[in-house]
């Protein structure tokens, strides 16, 4: 899979791009140091997966994938950063960013990559934790109502809280055929565009749905 690099820190980016290439699945394309520059070169080279900083010198990341998307939504963006704020991880998740991730744990980088390659949103454990808590709560949501049955619920719980399909699979004794068409299903009944969207859209009925 081909992978590019935005950091406004050339040495934090160089090291990533070392770690991400020392998976012989992984090619790093381009590297980048600003907003300004991913936009630019996305649009010159579209990589599978674009892995970004959030506070650059001048055009932030998240107003580069805030563009990016609005012009490509099938944009892959993973935020790769230092900062936990409430704000950032709110606003990587309105946007449509596929995951956000800590530059402290060098060791989920490439898989965390490989995940959204695959189709999956990715969060850290520091910002999973933090989700519940951060996402604005609206009103009780009645699934049946939409035709949403119980284990299409749990489907969608598990997608939240960041399972695989094979996991997902693994816990409901399904295969990942099946779990893959329950998530088809389930976005198409609550007219969402993907998992992070379903993500979101379950965190934000959770805590009254279960009181």
């Amino acid at each position: 899979m081909n992978i590019a690099i935005v950091d406004d820190d050339r040495l934090v980016c160089a090291s990533v791009k070392t770690i991400l290439e020392s998976d012989p699945e992984i090619t790093v394309v381009w590297t980048g140091c600003s907003g300004e520059q991913a936009c630019t070169r996305y649009r010159e080279n579209r990589p599978d997966v674009l892995l970004m900083d959030i506070r650059m010198a001048g055009m932030t990341g998240l107003e580069a994938a805030e563009r990016l998307l609005a012009e490509f939504p099938d944009a892959r963006i993973l935020f790769l950063t230092t900062f936990e704020d409430d704000e950032y991880i709110v606003k990587a998740l309105s946007i449509g960013a596929k995951g956000y991730i800590i530059k402290q744990d060098f060791e989920s980088i490439a898989p965390a990559v490989k995940a959204v390659f695959a189709g999956q949103s990715v969060f850290g454990e520091a910002v999973a934790g933090k989700l519940p808590g951060i996402i604005r709560q609206e009103q009780p949501f009645d699934y049946k109502s939409h035709g949403i049955s119980e284990r299409e619920r749990r489907v969608i719980e598990l997608v939240a809280r960041g399972y695989s399909n094979r996991e997902i699979a693994d816990t409901l004794c399904l295969s990942e055929g099946t779990v893959r068409n329950y998530i088809s299903t389930v976005l198409d009944k609550l007219e969402l565009r993907d998992r992070t969207n379903l993500a979101v859209f379950y965190y934000q009925h959770m805590r009254k749905k279960e009181d």
